[in-house]
């Protein structure tokens, strides 16, 4: 009889989402006056738009799923992808997962940038961009193509390196969680967040709201790092940043 654990493995990427969306079902239920007083756009509910997402959320699930996962599932039967099945010390799988979060983050930047370039922005990423005011839908609101070139970074990883089983518990959702904390549309971390030099370099919601909303700039997936690097920040992100908090406060 299989274990809860390897029927919740059996589930895939669903099993995520899943619990993510009873989740999130339950904190909207909840805090309905929380989250509008964060609201990045606030009143920029769409039904096209909306309608376009849970239309290509469902096709981009569905294909990428079998793609993906047929991709993973012949890697590892084939010996390209194994796991180090000896015990690790929390700092080894720590060191691990820093090495994939980094990686995938610099992949992702420079993907990303690839992906606006006229010709192969209409082929992949035009898609993802009718959300000019993201939510929760629009992580996977792309184009199956789009799917494939970050969902793909994960596969190719484990290939090139044989992490810890523990470490990949770790890494198989970040995408997912990555994904749906910049798209969520609202601002939950604190004030001080962008002034602390040791915390402004991890991506906040407006972050990534901002790359929506005004196309260019912004690229980054985990980090800011690439984007202060490269001199692709918005000149307005930190003001606002800013002005989401200040309204945050005012309604407390």
């Amino acid at each position: 009889m299989e274990t809860l654990q390897e029927q919740i493995n059996s589930l895939g990427p669903f099993a995520y989402w899943i619990a993510l969306f009873i989740v999130v079902g339950l904190f909207v239920t909840v805090g309905q006056g929380f989250l509008k007083a964060r609201k990045i756009q606030p009143n920029s509910f769409q039904w096209a738009i909306f309608r376009h997402e849970v239309f290509w959320s469902i096709t981009n699930l569905v294909v990428s799923a079998f793609v993906l996962g047929g991709l993973s599932q012949f890697l590892r039967t084939n010996g390209w992808i194994t796991f180090d099945q000896s015990p690790a010390e929390w700092w080894v799988i720590l060191l691990e997962y820093a090495l994939y979060f980094f990686a995938f983050d610099a992949y992702f930047y420079w993907g990303h940038r690839i992906m606006h370039i006229p010709g192969i922005y209409e082929l992949i990423h035009k898609t993802h961009h009718r959300s000019m005011s993201p939510n929760l839908m629009t992580s996977v609101s792309v184009n199956p193509l789009e799917s494939f070139v970050n969902g793909g970074f994960v596969p190719l990883f484990t290939a090139m390196f044989v992490v810890h089983q523990e470490t990949f518990a770790l890494i198989a959702p970040t995408n997912i969680i990555m994904g749906v904390y910049v798209h969520n549309g609202y601002e939950f971390l604190p004030r001080w967040w962008n002034k602390s030099w040791i915390t402004k370099w991890f991506i906040t919601t407006t972050f990534h709201d901002q790359h929506h909303r005004y196309f260019r700039g912004n690229y980054g997936g985990y980090t800011t790092l690439w984007d202060y690097a490269m001199g692709t920040v918005r000149p307005n992100y930190e003001s606002g940043f800013e002005a989401v908090k200040k309204r945050t406060a005012a309604n407390k």
